[in-house]
């Protein structure tokens, strides 16, 4: 079997079409479907449903998805082996949510690029969840901690929402005494049939009663409504904190919630995958205060 086939397989399966494939691979339309032909002729298997609009795993292509990442995991340690007293280089991607990827991650990773010139980290800060099996990301921060998959997790830390308004709203609104004054209010929430979790889904813990008018699907650009003036909202202490403009409201009453890294099993051994986890861990922890 050969090695690039079986990579144009995981490009394919990962981008669902031909056509994408071959432009993350370089490489022409004909070339990849070609050399995929090749790859099922040589199992014996047909390892995907082409259709009109792309291209989709049979179950015989599930199957052998698994070993193909493999190895791939594989190649990846044996390259690095190879140059194993040479300096990190390569390059991770770090998917995660909106809030932390912004607020938190962006300022501090070139830290990390300046102790190793010859890494490359790309980071993803949206708010969605990160398929690690499909390599959508080398390391994912999380909100929950997964339950299945062949997925390695490690809690980061704990962090504090709270709710917050801007001074100059409250100074026109008044400032709610209870949490039964809030639907009294304008509210900025998040636009519920887009939550990618569940552990996003908690304006019913303040109060059955929320109704937002103004929703908006990420965690920066809620607390730029609710600083604007737009109204009270639930927004990580972490980020609002830092802003004198916005105002704790109903400070005794907060909730919890956690962040977790999650990196695929195959990748854990890779040393620029584990170097920039344990650089993740390091961060969180010299500035757990703030959270």
């Amino acid at each position: 079997m050969n090695w690039d086939d079986t990579r144009i397989f995981l490009a394919v399966a990962r981008s669902g079409q031909i056509l994408g494939a071959a432009k993350a691979l370089n490489l022409n339309h004909a070339t990849v479907a070609r050399r995929l032909t090749a790859l099922e002729e040589a199992l014996g298997s047909k390892l995907f449903t082409r259709k009109t609009n792309g291209s989709e795993l049979s179950g015989e292509g599930e199957r052998f998805l698994i070993h193909a990442e493999r190895m791939e995991s594989a190649m990846l340690a044996a390259t690095e082996a190879a140059g194993a007293d040479s300096a990190i280089e390569g390059t991770v991607r770090v998917g995660a949510p909106d809030g932390f990827g912004v607020a938190f991650l962006a300022p501090r990773l070139g830290e990390l690029t300046e102790r190793h010139k010859g890494l490359r980290i790309e980071l993803v800060p949206v708010p969605r969840a990160f398929s690690l099996s499909r390599r959508e990301a080398d390391i994912a921060v999380t909100l929950e901690r997964p339950r299945e998959g062949r997925l390695v997790a490690r809690k980061l830390t704990d962090y504090r929402l709270g709710l917050y308004a801007s001074r100059a709203y409250l100074e026109r609104n008044g400032t709610p005494d209870s949490l039964d004054a809030l639907p009294a209010h304008r509210l900025v929430g998040y636009v519920e049939d887009l939550l990618f979790t569940a552990s996003l889904d908690y304006t019913g813990e303040f109060t059955r009663l929320w109704r937002s008018s103004l929703a908006i699907s990420s965690a920066m650009g809620q607390t730029e409504a609710v600083r604007a003036g737009a109204g009270i909202g639930i927004l990580h202490a972490f980020m609002a904190q830092r802003d004198r403009d916005l105002v704790p409201v109903l400070p005794q009453h907060t909730l919890t919630r956690n962040y977790w890294t999650v990196m695929h099993e195959d990748l854990r051994n890779l040393r620029r995958v584990a170097l920039v986890s344990e650089f993740l861990s390091e961060i969180v922890t010299r500035d757990r205060a703030i959270f």
